[in-house]
């Protein structure tokens, strides 16, 4: 079975690509497809806690954080430059998360057969 990455680039509150990002892993999932979350740029910004999406009239996004693992998505990952940029660190994650430096993000890019880039 080919293997798929999705790296999501966009903040929560940036337009419409993080939720498109998590709704295709979940369906992926639920067909039981190998699926990958990289989070890069501001992507990266999904993974804090306690946005108050409300205020931006939007949907949160952490219920379909929290749901990844219930669809068989635990490969979550995180650039560990994005996080450095934005003044994040690997604690504060809503979930967990392999935090990857560069050599090991081209690595994990490398052995997937799929990439979908959002």
């Amino acid at each position: 079975m080919r293997s798929m990455l999705i790296i999501s680039r966009q903040s929560p509150w940036s337009g419409s690509g993080a939720r498109e990002a998590l709704d295709i892993a979940l369906a992926g999932g639920a067909f039981e497809l190998p699926i990958s979350l990289l989070f890069l740029d501001d992507g990266v910004f999904q993974l804090s806690p306690g946005q108050a999406a409300s205020c931006l009239e939007q949907k949160d996004l952490a219920a379909n954080l929290q749901a990844l693992p219930l669809f068989g998505i635990e490969a979550i990952h995180v650039c560990r430059h994005s996080l450095l940029e934005r003044g994040l660190s690997e604690g504060e994650l809503s979930i967990p998360a392999s935090v990857l430096d560069d050599e090991a993000l081209r690595a994990l890019i490398a052995t997937h057969d799929h990439v979908i880039c959002l």
